[in-house]
């Protein structure tokens, strides 16, 4: 059927290019042919109306020449062997004049001649050449918009996947909960006789990168079934009922290819929230309520899961994850430490390592990391690997592919002035002194003054921890902490720089999210204002006092951390000295300048 498939939008292809050189080739041809027209008219020597009627009041005219359904003349004058054409304004007043002037006795020979076919072309393809281009717009579109029978989803592309659930690591938990999906896929019957209905659709949702459409994919390599996979943004079309369409089509394929797991990913593309709007709302809402009957419609023998993948759940409209439809819905967490270990060895088995390099060190170095983001930081050292040629991937080669992918690309050759690179040194001096006075900031790994994308410089801590919950404590630290290269500013240079924006910007979302998501100003107290209806019902002075706590948490943290730092100025500026000759410094260079 891929084969097929793959004909079939080749043939399309051609058809489109076919139609497209149809029309270049006309505009073509008819513009060499009013070319070529407008060059002999203007070879022609022209003659105007009343030029023409006096010469036949005078007699001066030897022969007229008119063409059938033409207002053009060509005028020969007695005793000139040239030409001559001129435009008659109304042929019927011409001719009666003509015919007026011959009962006269006036001899003028008037001949009537048929206009050339080739003459008359340029007029006719004029007058049917918007008609002509605007059916071939709505065919091209028609194509470009899969209308009709053609496109993926009706041409049956469906793939048995190759990939198992030996191929998805750090989804211990995720996977228990779907294997019943799979036995059910492989023996329906076994649960039909005890009674029991399986999900119609599971919703997988997480932050990009954590794996949802690998284990979807799983599920269906595991039972052997056809796995059909669209993503939300394809049901969405310009026009009106043609993402409904797509949606019955997929499910009328579906159900032939049962039983087989459908995936939808992004959903929310289609799944949101319906609303009263018109025009391209009102269409998504179109798209979503046939969705919604296609999966009321399932008969009992229907052997079709449904999986859908978003990274955005609270936008998804109620109706859709009501039991019946959506029966499950599936949280695809970031890894632990055990689950980045089993990631990276599962993208680590076709690479070459040294003998000083662990999956363990590296897995706990990336709490947080995503498994899409572990597989890229192996890539990304493998590369690096190969550009300096060394016979197996290092640990220097997985450290600078982490910087590369969290901070940014090393930028050594940027020239960068000596007042700059001092301002980044007591920058970065202040953030890694002011982080090591509290209890709560993650260890330091290594401070640097060399660009990286688009920071001057930076400070790197050591993530060797899964954190799942924050306390305040934990929070106002980081605010202290964020704010602490700003403060070394201030006292080391008697000046600020626009090198901090990203830090308070930073800050500031911290402070914000502490008052109107947690709930944690002793003032405004446990109430969630992170919408803003929820503020407005609590009075116009809630909006000014939410400003006031926010502004407080950042001066607070801001003071705290001056204040470090003027108990420890000797080591600002010897930190900040060792940078500018070493430009980077690890832990260990760090921690002595305290002993």
């Amino acid at each position: 059927m891929n084969q097929d498939n793959k004909k079939s939008n080749k043939k399309s292809k051609i058809y489109i290019a076919i139609l497209i050189i149809l029309l270049v080739i006309i505009i073509a041809i008819m513009a060499t042919i009013m070319i070529m027209k407008n060059k002999q008219d203007s070879d022609n020597k022209k003659m105007a109306y009343t030029e023409l009627i006096k010469n036949i009041n005078e007699q001066a005219i030897e022969k007229i020449e008119m063409k059938v359904g033409s207002t053009t003349v060509k005028v020969k004058l007695k005793g000139e062997n040239e030409e001559k054409t001129a435009i008659i304004p109304n042929t019927q007043a011409f001719m009666e004049l003509i015919n007026e002037k011959t009962e006269k006795g006036l001899e003028i020979e008037l001949e009537q001649v048929k206009q050339s076919i080739l003459a008359g072309l340029p007029e006719k393809l004029f007058t049917i050449l918007p008609t002509v281009m605007m059916i071939a717009i709505i065919i091209l579109i028609f194509k470009m918009q899969d209308f009709g029978n053609s496109g993926k989803i009706y041409d049956g592309v469906e793939n048995k996947t190759d990939v198992k659930f030996d191929n998805v690591a750090g989804l211990d938990e995720e996977k228990t909960e779907l294997i019943e999906i799979v036995q059910f896929l492989k023996e329906p019957k076994k649960f039909y006789d005890m009674g029991a209905k399986i999900p119609k659709g599971i919703l997988l949702y997480g932050q990009p990168g954590t794996g949802k459409t690998l284990i979807a994919k799983a599920i269906a390599g595991e039972a052997g079934v056809p796995f059909i996979s669209m993503s939300g943004s394809e049901f969405i079309e310009m026009f009106a009922g043609l993402g409904a369409s797509r949606v019955r089509k997929l499910f009328e394929k579906a159900r032939k290819l049962s039983p087989c797991i459908v995936f939808i990913d992004e959903i929310d593309a289609i799944g949101s929230r319906r609303t009263s709007s018109s025009g391209a709302e009102s269409e998504n809402n179109q798209t979503l309520n046939q969705l919604l009957v296609e999966m009321d419609g399932f008969e009992k023998n229907d052997t079709i899961i449904v999986l859908a993948a978003t990274n955005r759940p609270e936008m998804l409209d109620k109706a859709l994850l009501r039991p019946g439809r959506f029966d499950r819905q599936i949280t695809i967490s970031t890894p632990d430490v055990r689950g980045r270990e089993e990631i990276l060895k599962i993208h680590g088995a076709d690479k070459k390592f040294a003998d000083n390099v662990t999956l363990k060190s590296i897995a706990e170095d990336t709490a947080g990391y995503t498994g899409a983001e572990l597989a890229n930081i192996l890539n990304e050292a493998a590369i690096i690997a190969t550009v300096n040629d060394h016979k197996a991937i290092m640990q220097e080669d997985i450290e600078e592919a982490v910087k590369k992918i969290s901070v940014g690309l090393q930028k050594k050759g940027r020239i960068i002035s000596d007042k700059e690179k001092r301002l980044t040194a007591y920058h970065e001096a202040g953030h890694a002194i002011v982080g090591r006075f509290l209890e709560t900031s993650d260890p330091l790994k290594e401070i640097s003054i060399i660009p990286r994308g688009v920071a001057g410089g930076y400070t790197m801590y050591k993530s060797n921890e899964d954190k799942f919950y924050k306390s305040k404590t934990e929070m106002e630290e980081r605010l202290i902490g964020l704010l602490g290269g700003r403060a070394a500013e201030r006292l080391a240079l008697g000046d600020i720089s626009t090198g901090a924006s990203n830090d308070i910007q930073v800050a500031t979302d911290i402070a914000r999210q502490m008052v109107t998501v947690y709930g944690m100003s002793d003032k405004i107290g446990p109430i969630s204002l992170e919408d803003n209806e929820n503020i407005t019902i609590f009075g116009e002075d809630m909006e000014d006092a939410v400003g006031i706590e926010i502004k407080t948490l950042i001066d607070t943290a801001y003071n705290d951390a001056q204040v470090i730092l003027k108990g420890n100025m000797d080591k600002l500026h010897k930190v900040a000295n060792i940078l500018l000759e070493k430009e980077t410094i690890t832990a260990e260079e760090f921690e002595e300048v305290f002993r």
